[in-house]
């Protein structure tokens, strides 16, 4: 983090990530639950890191140890503030001033289940400071305002935020409402928290109390406005759902702009980081999870299951492929239906076209991978890896057990078990020598028939 801003300023980010969450009924702390693959803090987080922030302070409180290991998954740098007791949003921003100790510049607070604010909406709020105003709001239009904190404007200034529990019946009628963003020089939005009471309906510290003092004082507050949309907060699961559909909405729009074709775009599901080429097509029913990056012209046949993989230009994956956990696929190759990959790294032109588990595996380029092979990475105690080399041909319902090399050019026999390694351009075949015995099948059949008669007597 440089510590510079869109305004040439540095800033502080505090992010409030205390809360319980009781209406998401989980054990796991409400920021943690994901949006598009991803903790919905996370993607506060990311947003918010836009300002380049020189600190970047988390708030945690129920759960604080999983939520302070999230933030710093993504900013291994991030500071970390306990919350013990939930007293408002005041109060919680407070507990990050020691983060702040010793910081000369502005602070920004946003939310941990606020997950669609933009980095271009951020911008917008450091403009206003840049602008001159002491004290920056982030508001919306409400259609319906509801139980929203309502923002007083007197011309194109920011008088005051009032709780919708305190506020008036005029000021009930007011549709412009407080999003909980707020942004100020740090040592000013600290002064000020320090005059907040909690002589209010709720008996809490309010941050939006700050505005109010700080007009007091004479200072310049204003309001910077966005969608209502980049507001929505997550406070139980009906919610989540929503917004899982808002990020999906989204991403499918994005990616088809972008030239990627869909096929069935409400069956298409998207992580916050999948990336898709052009002329990339994708059937229906594929799933993208974290780490998926899609070369130009790649086509993703139905009801793929994708994660931590990059596929190369004009490759071929599926139908019903499984590709996971760091599998690298290069230019021009057949990964066919049922095939699973896990840690592999399949050259350009290779194909594994059905029905095949390749794991902890190289594959050079052009090699061949018959129905039904698959590799025994796995002792019980151990991963092992196998290197085929370029051009090698792997006869089907084989099995090639690991630590294993298949040299450049070398045959597998179809129904092989190979343990030890094949040199270049060898044929290998380990199989059981076929045995035909005349007439023995009559007689077996005529012994299984006079068993199953005995026992129907019984």
């Amino acid at each position: 983090m440089n510590g510079k801003s869109p305004n040439g300023g540095k800033w502080a980010v505090i992010v409030l990530a205390a809360g319980k969450g009781t209406r998401m009924r989980s054990a796991r702390p409400k920021v943690l639950h994901e949006i598009g693959g991803a903790p919905m803090l996370h993607h506060a987080m990311r947003a918010a890191m836009a300002l380049e922030p020189a600190r970047l302070a988390v708030v945690v409180g129920h759960g604080g140890e999983a939520v302070a290991a999230s933030a710093r998954a993504l900013a291994p740098d991030a500071l970390v503030c306990e919350q013990a007791e939930q007293r408002g949003t005041g109060h919680a921003v407070r507990m990050a001033e020691g983060a702040l100790e010793g910081f000369e510049g502005d602070a920004i607070v946003v939310f941990g289940d606020t997950p669609f604010l933009s980095a271009e909406t951020f911008a917008r709020v450091a403009a206003a400071r840049a602008g001159g105003a002491d004290v920056v709001a982030l508001g919306f239009e409400a259609a319906e305002p509801g139980k929203y904190g309502r923002l007083i404007l007197s011309g194109d200034r920011l008088e005051r935020i009032v709780e919708a529990k305190d506020a008036t019946e005029a000021e009930l009628a007011v549709t412009t409402c407080n999003s909980g963003v707020i942004a100020a020089d740090s040592a000013t939005l600290f002064r000020l928290l320090g005059r907040v009471t909690d002589d209010n309906a709720q008996g809490e510290y309010y941050l939006t109390d700050v505005i109010g003092l700080a007009r007091g004082e004479g200072l310049d507050c204003r309001a910077v406005l966005c969608d209502e949309a980049e507001t929505l907060g997550i406070n139980d699961r009906v919610q989540l759902s929503e917004a899982e559909a808002i990020f999906q909405a989204r991403a499918r729009r994005a990616a088809m702009l972008g030239g990627a074709t869909l096929t069935d775009p409400a069956t298409t599901h998207f992580s916050f980081d999948t990336r898709l080429g052009q002329d990339v097509t994708v059937g229906p029913g594929t799933v993208f999870g974290p780490g998926v990056e899609v070369a130009d012209g790649a086509r993703i046949e139905a009801y793929c299951h994708l994660t931590q993989c990059r596929i190369g230009a004009g490759s071929v994956v599926g139908p019903f492929a499984r590709l996971r956990g760091g599998v690298e696929i290069g230019a021009n190759c057949r990964i066919g239906n049922f095939v699973e990959m896990k840690n592999v790294a399949f050259g350009d032109g290779a194909k594994a076209s059905h029905l095949s588990y390749v794991g902890d595996a190289g594959v050079g380029k052009g090699a061949n991978i018959g129905a039904g092979t698959i590799t025994c990475n796995y002792d019980g105690f151990l991963k092992h890896r196998t290197e085929i080399g370029a051009g090698a041909f792997i006869g089907s319902n084989s099995a090639l057990v690991a630590p294993l090399s298949i040299g450049p050019g070398a045959y597998v026999g179809s129904g092989s078990v190979v343990t030890q390694d094949v040199p270049e351009d060898a044929l290998a075949i380990a199989r059981g020598r076929q045995a035909n015995k005349p007439g023995l099948a009559a007689r077996l059949r005529e012994k299984l028939a006079e068993a199953k008669r005995k026992m129907t007597m019984n």
